[in-house]
């Protein structure tokens, strides 16, 4: 409990800091997976305190996330769909497969899987990563201009005779259920369907517009009458909420922009009196918990989600175990994997049954956290606490922020949360297959095909397809590598031959490492601890690179990171033996010569020492 307590002062000013960031973002975010701004901010506030309390990376902050949120609203408008459109009837199967997906998730920490989410290539997380930014950006560009499918009439009575179809299927799917035979009893038949009053067709049909315009390929679609049925002041509220953002950010970054768009946004819209569209109310009191999630349950009305809820656990465990990683690499610490997945998916159990969406580790208010403060647990508790005192107090002043300020917050998110990086070095990395005449490279294939098919087809199989091709293409590689050399035997850290005489008034300042294999997706969780290795001592690192004969991309930004974490402790990295593709490899995104200059390569170990002789005498070690 002491240890609980001892950087209070920090850890109340990060979980603060980090709770206003997050509740612009847990509105937003709840609005677009279709469960409305309560859902929202109910999965920020009991995600956040349960996974703090419970999880294994003490300064994590967790909540609703893009990608998160974007396979949530695809799990919700498909529940939805098929429950009639009607919300309050789909709303405990839909918080069923959240909760499920939560117990999964602990049943992964349980398991100890946490550590093997490192195997997931670079190329899969970018292409799935950039996809969850298009699909947010689309998404969001409907309302941004005022635009509601189910409220446009023209758009919406297109789909009268089809609801009129899906209207009788269900009448017949009734008469079957309850044994009339409908061949041999039509007045049954016709008599209920003279019962169907026209409310019922419009409400089908504005559930059919919703879904066709649903989706990354639905906003695509409904595009061009979009843009005939502009609300200019939705946009004007959207445009200024955008323009707030990374405005702000350029006066000063002590104040979180998101919420400084919100707050200012919302007041001209209020202040002014202007016949805008507010988010869903959000109910004042405290948060009750959904008991019909219990009452209702049946094995055969989940059985069809219990896939999804895998999916929505697997992700939910990726996200967060990413975001512990960028915590570690921040305070120079190690999270417990296994553990931060019981404490997610503890946080998202309770939120499902408080009516929650789901949510996993957020980066950004993890960093923010960091550099505000915080140290332990009771930073992402404490946020927790701040989003429920917002929840109680401000519900209903919450209630009256406009609907397309929440939509320009999003679109800002899916700009952010896409991989540059990896987009950016899509030129730079080597053709290493060959369609028909076409060159291109492996991972620029892998990256593009899990991004196109997670944008217009599924994300969960995407990732799945992408992981497939990407092992397939590593193990050929490999297997290219290592044909002519089945003779080699695995090998110890240990000294080699031409080290043993190495001077010893030199050993203390010269660090050696030896990397006996390719560096790819698969082990640059153990090179990354290389910069852990180093004694205090030592101001020259010689990495042994003869016997690297492949280097990925996760493996090139892996090196890269840890050139920048020894730059930073004035370290100097020499290389020897480097090979031909990893060489290639680095100088594409110029590790050589702007870490390591073409004079610290050595073709041969003798070379390298006779360098670090002259050096490091010149020094007066």
């Amino acid at each position: 409990m002491k240890n609980f307590f001892s950087n209070f002062k920090g850890d109340a000013f990060g979980g603060i800091t980090a709770g206003i960031v997050a509740l612009p973002l847990a509105l937003a975010f709840g609005v677009s997976s279709g469960l409305g701004p309560t859902a929202g901010l109910y999965g920020a506030i009991f995600i956040s305190f349960f996974a703090a309390l419970f999880g294994g990376t003490n300064t994590q902050i967790s909540g609703p996330t893009a990608p998160m949120t974007a396979v949530s609203m695809v799990v919700i408008a498909g529940i939805i769909a098929t429950n009639d459109g009607d919300v309050n009837k789909a709303l405990p199967v839909i918080l069923t497969v959240f909760l499920l997906a939560g117990l999964m998730q602990i049943g992964l920490g349980a398991l100890g899987l946490g550590k093997y989410i490192r195997y997931i290539p670079y190329p899969v997380v970018s292409g799935f990563m950039t996809a969850i930014g298009v699909i947010i950006l689309l998404t969001q560009i409907l309302p941004s201009m005022g635009y509601y499918p189910k409220e446009d009439v023209e758009f919406v009575n297109q789909f009268k005779p089809q609801a009129e179809e899906v209207i009788l299927e269900n009448i017949l799917k009734e008469e079957a259920g309850e044994g009339i035979l409908v061949l041999e009893d039509f007045k049954e038949t016709i008599a209920r369907a003279g019962e169907v009053s026209q409310e019922a067709i419009l409400k089908e049909s504005q559930t059919l517009a919703a879904k066709e315009a649903s989706g990354a390929l639905g906003a695509i679609k409904a595009l061009p009458r979009a843009l005939q049925n502009i609300n200019l002041l939705e946009l004007l509220l959207a445009l200024g909420t955008i323009f707030i953002i990374y405005g702000f950010k350029r006066i000063t970054k002590a104040v979180p922009s998101t919420l400084v768009a919100l707050i200012v946004m919302s007041g001209i819209a209020v202040g002014f009196g202007l016949n805008y569209r507010p988010i869903e109310e959000i109910p004042s009191g405290l948060p009750v918990p959904n008991l019909e999630i219990f009452t209702s349950f049946t094995f055969n009305s989940i059985s069809p989600y219990i896939f999804t809820a895998l999916t929505l656990a697997l992700l939910g465990a990726i996200d967060s175990l990413l975001t512990s990683v960028v915590a570690d690499n921040m305070t120079k610490t190690k999270h417990k994997p296994n553990k931060e997945l019981v404490g997610q998916g503890i946080g998202n159990s309770v939120a499902a049954i408080f009516g929650g969406i789901p949510g996993a580790g957020a980066t950004i208010r993890t960093v923010v956290n960091i550099t505000s403060g915080g140290k332990t647990k009771l930073s992402g508790m404490i946020a927790g606490v701040l989003l429920f005192i917002i929840l109680l107090g401000l519900g209903p002043i919450a209630s009256q922020i406009p609907a397309a300020v929440l939509a320009g917050i999003l679109i800002t998110v899916g700009i952010g949360v896409m991989d540059y990086k990896g987009l950016k070095a899509i030129p730079s990395l080597p053709k290493d297959i060959k369609l028909g005449t076409l060159k291109l490279s492996s991972e620029v294939v892998i990256m593009l095909i899990v991004l196109l098919l997670s944008t217009f087809w599924n994300l969960v199989y995407a990732v799945g397809i992408g992981l497939v091709i990407a092992s397939l293409m590593f193990m050929k590689k490999i297997g290219d590598l290592t044909a002519g050399r089945s003779d080699v035997k695995t090998l110890k850290e240990e000294v080699w031959k031409d080290e043993i005489n190495f001077p010893d008034h030199l050993k203390e300042h010269v660090f050696i490492k030896h990397l006996k294999g390719p560096l790819f997706f698969g082990s640059t969780s153990e090179f990354q601890q290389l910069t852990l290795q180093i004694p205090d001592t030592a101001t020259y690192v010689i990495m042994r690179l003869g016997r690297m004969q492949y280097m990925d991309q996760s493996g090139l930004y892996a090196m890269e990171d840890m050139l920048q974490d020894l730059k930073k402790k004035n370290i100097e990295v020499l290389f020897v033996g480097l090979l031909k593709q990893p060489r290639y490899m680095m100088v594409r995104i110029d590790i050589i010569p702007d870490f390591i200059p073409e004079a610290h390569i050595f073709p041969k170990f003798e070379d390298c020492v006779k360098w670090i002789k002259q050096n490091v005498n010149e020094k007066n070690y």
